[in-house]
């Protein structure tokens, strides 16, 4: 890898290697939310991984090619990330005044749910026709039983997986900054910070030239 001079090895605190499989990971939780998320319709959510994979992108380039900058942006990003998280959180437990039931994370243009509501774990989803109504925009009735997990929960859990998983890239970004903070305040441009000159010549003084031409 061909890296500018004076920026740090990153081999020596973690390598390249540790911070692809950190990225890399980070980014597989991602797009397992964001698959969901695309399923059931979720256009907020969608937005919102859409915009935290590039991010995570932008932070791992940064890592790796020493731009202290895209990386104060990753960790920066982070911190929304975690409160967007969190309102998730307060959404599907309904808190302050929020209800799982509406369509804010649609934008009002559907009222599709969570995917999960569906298809969770055990669910089973029976379908029946409404009595009276006929022709094709007849509607059915759609009931969902036997779930083992109540999909709030299963949301609430992603959504908490995320938190998580940004504390500690938020952790790992403050670190390589600080690396790299203190690799260049201790960089020797061409002995730019040598106590001494590199090239030093003795100079005699003027009187003892003077002495010297005289004898």
């Amino acid at each position: 890898m061909r890296t500018e001079p004076g920026s740090p090895n990153i081999a020596g605190y973690g390598g390249t290697h540790g911070s692809s499989l950190g990225a890399l990971a980070v980014q597989l939780a991602a797009l397992e939310r964001q698959v969901f998320d695309f399923l059931g319709y979720q256009w907020a959510p969608i937005l919102a991984n859409f915009l935290h994979i590039i991010i995570v992108i932008l932070g791992l380039f940064g890592t790796i090619q020493y731009r202290p900058r895209y990386i104060v942006v990753y960790a920066i990003w982070t911190a929304v990330w975690v409160t967007w998280n969190i309102f998730i959180i307060c959404f599907y437990l309904e808190v302050g005044g929020l209800s799982k039931d509406s369509e804010l994370l649609t934008f009002n243009i559907s009222r599709h749910q969570s995917w999960w509501s569906e298809n969770g774990p055990g669910c089973v989803r029976k379908e029946a026709s409404m009595s009276g109504i006929t022709g094709l925009d007849s509607h059915s009735y759609i009931s969902v039983i036997g779930c083992a997990l109540e999909y709030r929960y299963i949301e609430v859990m992603h959504s908490s997986f995320q938190i998580l998983i940004a504390l500690v890239g938020f952790v790992y970004a403050c670190y390589v900054v600080s690396v790299f903070t203190e690799e260049e305040d201790s960089f020797d441009f061409i002995g730019g910070f040598d106590p001494f000159p590199l090239y030093h010549v003795n100079e005699k003084p003027t009187n003892l030239l003077f002495k010297q031409t005289y004898l």
